[in-house]
């Protein structure tokens, strides 16, 4: 009999949010080199990483895991492990000549337009070459359902390696198709999960009471904006999407960025911010309305304790203000220092308290009442604007990897965007680059290349500022 597992009240909601405009998977684009062929052997980069990937399905759970509707949508779906199709679930794309950078970026944001296919496992892989000087690139894409960023980098982990000879499978690779539970199970499985929900519940309000008490003492006693500068300046940002992307990507190197932090006395955080800061200041020079008070970016927050790689979501959202309206760029660097430690605080004096997971009975009738609202109110630009952008900093591995034998030479995330906001920016580090992710609508932010190259120029005038004299 298969396993059961139920969806956090947050993984349950990136399914039910979900429409053609917003699909909600993230992704990756890994750069690697060319595997080399066996000797006597013509080289095939697709068949050495759809046999990688094959011999590693069994390390990570969410591999085999498929959705399973519950009956009469009574409560969120349920994963149950199922059969894998590596016909369907690792494609390839060859670029056409020259096989540009440029080439690859639009490949990859054709590619992460359109939902996944729920009656599968809900990721696929493609192994995309063609491109110039004979890499080879794998992009992949895993739904937010099934886990977060940190929850991304292990199954990272199981997909590469610390040395370029591959680990050798065990053999169990392939999952085992196993039967489906019946729906008298599922019901009895998921009446039982709702008690122990609520019960969970009920044990965490006189916590959560307190941690709110704590949350707004320090609300409280920080600087207070104005009431008219909760929400963020109106920006080309902050409307209503539609399916078409467009990505593109920024290498930055992470001694340089730690070099600034260092300099002012700041996080590597903070001057992340500051430099996607410096970028929107560039990127809206001649937009007043932009640039009358400052960008709001939401910053995810790891609510994980240290140690747990579980592959579920386990997150909250900072408001962090981005000084996009002062001009002075240490003025700003410090601006946002102030805002990032408040909101840290905010959420710190919340996180043991917060329940990450809510009962489930009847949520899909309600979602499925509230979810046109949503939308009719996305297309009518009536959502306000609580945060311009998103913004996350995922720390990845610091060391060199391989996959299939090859080097894994750079590694850029691909994220989501949804009504309202419509750019995303996440960053990986990995051996000593930080990646920038730039994803947006392609109608709402058709200038995004500009934008990559004011990312370069918002991080050379920080670091020119950290060694002047």
């Amino acid at each position: 009999m298969g396993t059961m597992k139920h969806l956090s009240a947050l993984d349950a909601l990136f399914l039910q949010l979900e429409t053609p405009e917003t699909p909600m998977h993230v992704g990756s684009v890994m750069i690697l080199e060319k595997p080399k062929a066996a000797r006597g052997k013509k080289a095939d980069a697709y068949g050495r990483f759809r046999d990688h990937f094959a011999s590693r399905l069994h390390i990570a759970p969410v591999f085999p895991r498929r959705l399973a509707e519950m009956p009469l949508d009574l409560a969120s779906p349920i994963w149950i492990d199922g059969a894998v199709d590596l016909d369907y679930h690792v494609g390839r794309l060859t670029l056409p000549k020259p096989g540009t950078t440029a080439q690859l970026e639009a490949a990859v944001a054709k590619l992460h337009e359109g939902p996944l296919d729920r009656s599968h496992p809900l990721w696929q892989f493609t192994v995309i070459d063609g491109l110039a000087g004979g890499d080879v690139a794998v992009y992949a894409k895993i739904h937010h359902a099934a886990l977060d960023g940190q929850g991304g980098v292990a199954v990272a982990q199981a997909l590469l390696d610390t040395e370029r000879s591959p680990k050798r499978g065990s053999g169990e690779g392939m999952a085992r198709p196993r039967i489906a539970p019946s729906t008298a199970r599922m019901l009895r499985d998921t009446l039982l999960h709702t008690v122990s929900q609520y019960g969970t519940l009920i044990k965490s309000l006189p916590a959560l009471v307190k941690a709110a008490g704590r949350a707004g003492a320090v609300a409280y006693t920080a600087p207070q904006p104005k009431k008219s500068r909760m929400l963020g300046p109106p920006t080309p940002m902050n409307v209503a999407i539609g399916a078409q992307r467009v990505f593109v990507t920024r290498q930055i190197p992470l001694a340089e960025t730690k070099e600034i932090a260092r300099r002012f006395e700041v996080t590597l955080n903070d001057v992340v911010l500051a430099t996607c800061a410096g970028a929107l200041r560039r990127q809206f020079a001649g937009n007043k309305a932009a640039l009358a008070k400052a960008m709001i970016g939401a910053v995810p927050a790891s609510l994980r304790l240290p140690g747990d790689t579980s592959k579920a979501n386990d997150v909250t959202m900072m408001r962090v203000g981005l000084a996009t309206q002062l001009a002075d760029p240490l003025k700003r660097l410090a601006a946002i220092h102030t805002a990032s430690q408040r909101a840290k605080m905010i959420t710190g004096s919340m996180k043991d308290s917060m329940p990450t997971d809510l009962p489930s009975l009847g949520i899909p009738w309600l979602m499925a009442a509230i979810t046109p609202l949503y939308r009719k109110a996305a297309q009518a630009d009536r959502i306000p604007a609580l945060a311009n952008l998103v913004i996350s900093n995922v720390p990845g591995p610091p060391v060199p990897l391989y996959m299939a034998g090859a080097l894994l030479k750079s590694y850029f995330p691909v994220s989501i965007v949804i009504h309202g906001l419509a750019f995303n920016i996440t960053i990986l580090s990995y051996n000593g680059a930080m990646g920038y992710g730039l994803i947006a609508c392609k109608r709402a932010m058709p200038g995004l290349r500009t934008f990559s190259r004011n990312l370069q120029a918002a991080h050379d005038e920080l670091l020119a500022l950290a060694r002047k004299p």
